[in-house]
């Protein structure tokens, strides 16, 4: 319980957070007034319902302050900023067009260091991420990834990696400018952070979890991938502002799993999912008939939501996606071979001691995994019990989406690829055991012709 005292490390000491309502940031808040911190959070909008988890925090009616800022409105973060002790400059867009990600990644991060000179604060903590350490495909397997590591930035562009091209340029450019002013800078690099969610919406690493869970992904893809509870993220960027000995880079991991050993996990904790079972190879299908649709699918699944208005570019989605987390597609469109046919990827090595020397204890991957899923169910993004594989899953107020078995008619299949994935109270459903496929859809035909949702061919 947070106790407002002279004992507390953060008594007396004011801090600003930007992008105070993210999935990091809103940790990082928690944790601060837990420990007796005033904070100043920066968000677009403070009056915003989405930014109502913070103001519902304990300690947040006396000492949490949301300050409507801009990244590229540099007087608006030089208010925020003013009287502050530290920074942590969370906030950064995330996409997959270049000119959304840069001119704030780095523009952005530019205004803050700059304001925080001026208000003449202790230190700036700065929201990096492995993006900006680890792409590097001349790096050898055998070499240990440390916070000396570098992106290679032409790699990134040519990839189209914007995000973790606009996170290496912002922390390059970053350092720059805090040598320049003299500002204490501090940087952390965390991994794919999951964990219990504060905000009410879904985030992208989230979704990363979700989509085995929900079915939506038939197959893991032979990968690797480091993984971190947001509760050691956001006691790591504390910890770094308050040890007066912090300073550099610090890589946040706990560890790292192949794709494979994630949904074994997931499937000795959750038995009651459809997760999958085999890993992705190769298609049936000629890979150029569908590659429109496979990436819009993948950024679907990786981002959480599709742009308002963007078709599918494949006639076998005749229907537009306004807002989604779960996808609904047919198994014979991207079925893949069940056999697996290239050996698993092995980790790469990587050192998170410096964190450790502040004495962060990382929570291990299972029990991360573990709160990542309670959180979905208890927030109401996932069924919390058994389920038929066709039953609605609709629990998130805002979101419903229909699923059917993929066994069941064709002209149902056809009907259900019709249906849209659309705003809807989930009240409009009844409980799913009451539910049936053709109760879902008729349901939602209902609820979404009357607005042009609904398209017939």
């Amino acid at each position: 319980m947070p106790v407002e005292s002279a004992a507390s490390p953060g008594y007396g000491q004011i801090v600003c957070i930007t992008g105070a309502g993210g999935f990091i940031a809103s940790w990082i808040v928690k944790l601060l007034l837990e420990r007796g911190y005033t904070v100043k959070g920066t968000v677009r909008n403070p009056d915003d319902p989405k930014n109502s988890h913070l103001r519902e925090l304990e300690g947040a009616k006396e000492r949490l302050i949301l300050c409507k800022a801009d990244l590229l409105d540099y007087e608006s973060l030089k208010e925020a900023i003013s009287g502050c002790h530290g920074v942590f400059h969370t906030a950064c867009p995330i996409s997959d067009v270049p000119e959304e990600v840069l001119e704030p990644a780095v523009n952005g991060t530019k205004n803050v260091i700059v304001a925080a000179a001026e208000a003449k604060v202790r230190r700036v903590v700065f929201t990096s991420s492995v993006g900006a350490v680890y792409m590097n495909p001349n790096r050898s397997p055998d070499v240990v990834v440390d916070e000396s590591c570098w992106s290679d930035l032409d790699f990134c562009k040519n990839a189209g990696w914007w995000y973790c091209y606009g996170k290496t340029v912002a922390e390059k450019a970053a350092w720059d400018v805090a040598k320049e002013k003299g500002v204490d800078f501090v940087v952390v690099n965390p991994v794919l952070v999951l964990g219990p969610l504060l905000q009410p919406t879904l985030n992208a690493s989230t979704v990363h979890i979700l989509k085995y869970l929900t079915g939506s992904a038939k197959t893991y893809a032979n990968a690797v991938q480091a993984y971190v509870h947001v509760k050691d993220v956001a006691l790591g960027h504390i910890l770094v502002l308050e040890a007066p000995s912090a300073s550099g880079r610090y890589i946040c991991a706990e560890s790292m799993l192949h794709r494979g050993e994630v949904v074994e996990i997931l499937a000795k904790i959750f038995p009651e999912y459809p997760l999958p079972t085999r890993p992705q190879t190769s298609s049936r299908h000629p890979s150029h008939r569908y590659d429109g649709a496979r990436q819009w699918c993948h950024r679907v699944e990786e981002v959480g939501s599709s742009p308002i208005g963007e078709e599918c570019p494949h006639p076998a989605f005749p229907y537009r996606l306004l807002h989604c987390s779960i996808l609904l597609v047919s198994p014979s469109t991207f079925e893949t071979c069940s056999d697996e046919v290239n050996p698993r990827k092995k980790p790469y090595k990587f050192t998170n001691q410096k964190l450790k020397d502040l004495g962060l204890e990382f929570t291990p991957v299972r029990q991360c995994l573990y709160d990542t899923v309670k959180s979905l169910q208890e927030k109401g993004h996932l069924p919390a019990s058994r389920t038929p594989r066709w039953e609605s899953i609709a629990g998130v107020e805002g979101t419903a989406v229909a699923k059917v078995p993929f066994a069941s008619r064709d002209h149902t299949w056809r009907e259900a690829s019709r249906i849209v994935t659309q705003p809807l109270r989930a009240t409009a459903l009844r409980h799913p055991a009451e539910l049936n496929p053709s109760t879902i859809l008729s349901t939602l035909r209902r609820k979404h012709r009357s607005n042009g949702y609904c398209r017939s061919q």
